[in-house]
């Protein structure tokens, strides 16, 4: 067994303990815990539980005396609200922590890789300055004082923050992206500063008491809701595309999973509750001529399992306010 088939057992284990206690193994389950108005205590549980493994994640950190914390995973598996809230979770234990994303590193628009259909690669590591970046964060461990870039998405460009930044000896670095895991981006650094954290869905939650949610329509559904509403693009243009996501992650992702100290399940029990209300609309959209209509009429139908949540419940610090919106935290 691998690294990361230990780590997706150990993740469902734990979360089917807890769904045992709540007594909420499938969809139907969860449909009549919200007609019986428990559903606050489930929201509330799932929300302690990715608390409690966040608070169990510092402790390894301070644990390693870590300095560069490099937290990764697929496309829309919550990497920028895990990676706040954990820093909010360091400070709590008296650490000083400073947050940075890989996305700012990405080569301007005409530089950036295209794929075997001709269209931009985003999924690819060369979509990232991995020299200017390794060196920025060697830099940075090393006190120096260096300018941070800020990419430019709406224009496709590099830009340059006004402030320079420097650290403390004693400062962490929490550094969020697809590629994070990726030993290119860190080799300037020394191994034992490294705490590697891959995050990802996982799912456990039964369809029909044989069937599973997978984690990738989860995140499908996730990423429907957040590139119509934060990145202007239609249900058909994001179905199209997730294809090609899929195969760059399992060339430029996947492969480094095993590189991870530990696994955060990012998925919430009752999230397509919620969720469904945005997403619902979105595939209604895609037209029957449409490539994509087969696809939409698929994921509406798992949709269509699950009762109605409202969103008013959800906390404003959970990840699942990075897709759906009203998040307390800033993402821009």
């Amino acid at each position: 067994m691998t690294k990361t088939e230990q780590h997706k057992r150990r993740c469902k284990e734990e979360q089917s303990r807890w769904q045992d206690v709540l007594g909420v193994r499938t969809v139907e389950d969860l449909n009549q815990a919200i007609v019986e108005g428990r559903a606050r205590d489930i929201i509330n549980v799932s929300e302690a539980f990715q608390d409690k493994k966040l608070c169990e994640i510092a402790d390894a950190i301070i644990a390693k005396k870590a300095r560069l914390v490099l937290l990764a995973g697929p496309s829309s598996s919550g990497k920028t609200t895990t990676c706040k809230r954990l820093s909010i979770t360091l400070t709590a234990c008296g650490l000083r922590t400073h947050t940075i994303s890989t996305d700012d590193f990405f080569v301007n628009r005409e530089d950036t890789p295209l794929d075997e259909n001709g269209e931009y690669d985003f999924e690819s590591l060369n979509c990232v300055d991995t020299k200017l970046f390794g060196q920025t964060m060697a830099d940075l461990l090393a006190g120096k004082e260096v300018r941070l870039p800020r990419f430019n998405f709406a224009e496709g460009r590099r830009e340059w923050r006004e402030k320079t930044m420097q650290i403390s000896h004693h400062d962490m670095l929490l550094i969020e992206g697809t590629h994070a895991l990726n030993p290119l981006l860190s080799e300037l650094v020394e191994e034992r500063y490294k705490f590697r954290i891959y995050v990802s869905p996982v799912t456990t939650i039964s369809l029909d008491g044989t069937n599973y949610l997978s984690t990738k329509d989860l995140r499908l559904m996730r990423r429907l809701i957040r590139d119509s509403k934060f990145r202007g693009q239609n249900a058909s243009e994001i179905l199209h595309r997730f294809p090609s996501v899929k195969r760059g992650e399992e060339k430029w992702i996947l492969p480094y999973r095993d590189e991870a100290d530990v696994f955060f399940n990012s998925s919430l029990l009752y999230e397509i509750s919620v969720i469904r209300t945005q997403a619902l609309p979105l595939v209604e959209t895609v037209k029957p001529d449409d490539e994509e209509y087969e696809e939409a009429c698929r994921l509406k139908s798992i949709m269509q399992h699950f009762r109605k949540l409202p969103s008013a419940q959800v906390p404003m610090v959970s990840l699942l306010r990075e897709f759906a919106g009203g998040s307390a935290f800033d993402y821009s």
